[in-house]
């Protein structure tokens, strides 16, 4: 393509990711990002900090990026699950997410991102009206603050094991969503196509009429080898699944199937994390020359 990337995409990265927080300070790693003009966006998540929150809201107002809140960790870390089938476990995932919510208002987001909790095959009917249950309460809220929800596909039996769950799943949960939510939506992620045994054409033209966020990555999905699955390393990582030729083919599926929207982009953006020992800023330069060469190779 010709024209930049910008035109057709608000380029965002996901802050916990880009600079994990074992290794990064908040308000640096905001900081850096910001100043960055590259990013268009910017995706962030729980902050337990009141002042470091009211210092970070601050940088997002200045900064004239979209805001994007992702309530994801605030499920994995607590191990809380959405579709639990116990009522007092779901209810406790329910709660965190509604308070995601009044974070992510409060941080200049206009919705949420989460995922599906694990699940069991004898019990996957039952978790799958909790899932429904859960997603519709928090939507509901939402709602009324005139924000969106958006579940993030994840693999379904190698790493994360989420109930949502291969393409075909994700998308009769989407639509069963739609018929009672329309602020409800899909956010798929170029790194879980290879955790899911499915390809970008098939991921993106099965969910199609849900999709209203994007995520690229990357994944090893060799049993054996070092960052065995989602993991999220960096493009060009041994043993790893995608690199520039898989991003190209993923923008071209973008391209043939509608998604560049100049007048109203969409937000991609990269979830790729340093592993150890590696520096994330240079992470980050290495993950925006892979786009650059993949956006150059797309076609007109």
């Amino acid at each position: 393509m010709r024209e930049p990337i910008q035109k057709y995409f608000q380029i965002g990265t996901i802050q916990w990711m880009s600079h994990p927080p074992v290794d990064y300070n908040l308000l640096d790693s905001v900081k850096t990002l910001a100043e960055d003009e590259y990013f268009s966006a910017i995706e962030i998540g729980k902050i337990d900090d009141e002042n470091v929150r009211e210092k970070v809201k601050r940088m997002l107002e200045q900064s004239h990026m979209k805001v994007c809140y992702g309530a994801q960790p605030r499920l994995l870390g607590p191990k809380l699950n959405p579709n639990d089938i116990d009522e007092e476990g779901r209810k406790k995932a329910e709660k965190t997410l509604l308070e995601a919510v009044d974070e992510a208002e409060y941080l200049g987001a206009r919705g949420i991102a989460f995922l599906a909790g694990k699940w069991q095959e004898e019990t996957k009917d039952a978790a799958y009206a909790q899932l429904l249950k859960t997603t519709r309460a928090v939507c509901s809220y939402a709602a009324e603050k005139g924000m969106r929800v958006e579940l993030e596909v994840f693999d379904f039996d190698m790493d994360k094991a989420a109930l949502i769950g291969p393409a075909p799943y994700a998308a009769k949960f989407a639509a069963d969503m739609r018929t009672t939510h329309n602020n409800f939506g899909l956010l798929v992620d170029l790194s879980h196509f290879p955790t899911t045994y499915e390809t970008s054409r098939f991921v993106i033209q099965t969910l199609r009429p849900y999709i209203t966020h994007f995520h690229i990555g990357n994944a090893v999905v060799k049993k054996g080898c070092t960052a065995y699955g989602d993991q999220h390393p960096r493009f060009g990582f041994p043993e790893s699944a995608n690199d520039t030729e898989e991003l190209l083919d993923f923008f071209t599926v973008l391209k043939e199937e509608g998604f560049f929207q100049p007048k109203d982009p969409y937000v991609l953006s990269f979830e790729v994390k340093p592993w150890e020992g590696e520096d994330g800023d240079i992470v980050l330069a290495g993950t925006k020359r892979v786009i650059n060469r993949a956006w150059a190779l797309v076609e007109d």
